[in-house]
């Protein structure tokens, strides 16, 4: 045992010494602040710092979103009516609603055929897009009917519009030279024809009522062949070749009709922004479906 704790001067000054290190180091440790220097921080902008991190985490969550584009709710398809968030049910009520050939006009009407929550409703319905003839309805122009003591003619009584001379077209009450020279003018710029009786509209001063009393006495018989477009395939260039159709109404027609998955009949038109309605029966010469 004595072997054990005896010690040489040397090793006596080695252990001293590693005694005093020992202390020094608690020392150390008890007395000296190791912990890192604390930053100082500005609140206002750590706040500005944060409600940026905050908007660009909601421009994410709202660019994360489906995104709608506006729509005509009578041609929501089974699909559409999924990403919108309606039922299978409400998008069954709709279909049956337009299997029937009704249409909805206003946000009103969609949810009383659909039955959508007032929620649902309130979310979908800034995108609906109805044509401005339901929006903004314009009266229309409606000719007046034959008078009751006045029997018209059959279509074989009657002298071809496209034969008749200016003095026979002398013999309508309320056409004089001038009126039937400009009858005349109007078919020779046509190609020497009429194709329909509705052209007649646009000679200049004809009234309804003096367009009337001529369609009572003479009709278009010998109408010459006019290649018609097919309004579900017609480009915009095609369009705007017909009468009364310029480049704006040619992009509204094509817009609707991608909207309605082609027209069902050639009266759709109507419905399309802009479109000159009281032209209707004269643009419709040039058009089919076929």
């Amino acid at each position: 045992m004595k072997s054990h704790f005896q010690f040489t001067r040397k090793q006596r000054s080695g252990i001293l010494l590693l005694l005093i290190l020992i202390f020094v180091v608690q020392l150390i440790y008890f007395f000296v602040d190791f912990s890192p220097e604390r930053a100082d921080v500005n609140d206002n902008e750590l706040e500005l710092f944060q409600a940026e991190i905050d908007s660009l985490k909601k421009v994410k969550l709202e660019n994360s979103r489906p995104r709608f584009y506006p729509f005509n709710p009578n041609f929501i398809t089974d699909y559409k009516g999924y990403t919108l968030g309606m039922s299978n049910e409400e998008i069954d009520r709709l279909h049956d609603f337009r299997s029937k050939d009704k249409w909805i006009n206003s946000r009103a009407d969609f949810q009383k055929v659909t039955q959508v929550s007032d929620s649902l409703l309130a979310e979908i319905s800034p995108y609906f897009k109805f044509p401005d003839w339901v929006t903004n309805p314009k009266p229309r122009n409606n000719y007046t009917s034959y008078s009751k003591n006045q029997r018209p003619k059959t279509f074989q009584q009657k002298v071809d519009l496209n034969t008749a001379t200016a003095s026979q077209l002398r013999r309508i009450n309320g056409i004089g030279e001038k009126l039937s020279a400009r009858i005349i003018a109007y078919r020779t710029k046509m190609g020497g024809k009429f194709l329909a009786d509705v052209q007649l509209q646009e000679v200049y001063g004809l009234s309804p009522e003096v367009i009337e009393r001529v369609l009572n006495e003479f009709t278009v018989k010998s109408a010459p062949k006019v290649k018609k477009i097919n309004l579900n395939e017609a480009t915009i260039d095609e369009l705007v070749l017909i009468q009364y159709v310029d480049y704006e109404v040619a992009a509204n027609i094509i817009e609707e009709r991608t909207l309605r998955d082609c027209f069902k009949k050639l009266e759709d038109v109507l419905k399309v922004k802009d479109f000159p309605v009281n032209k209707i029966e004269i643009i419709k010469l040039y058009l089919t479906l076929e």
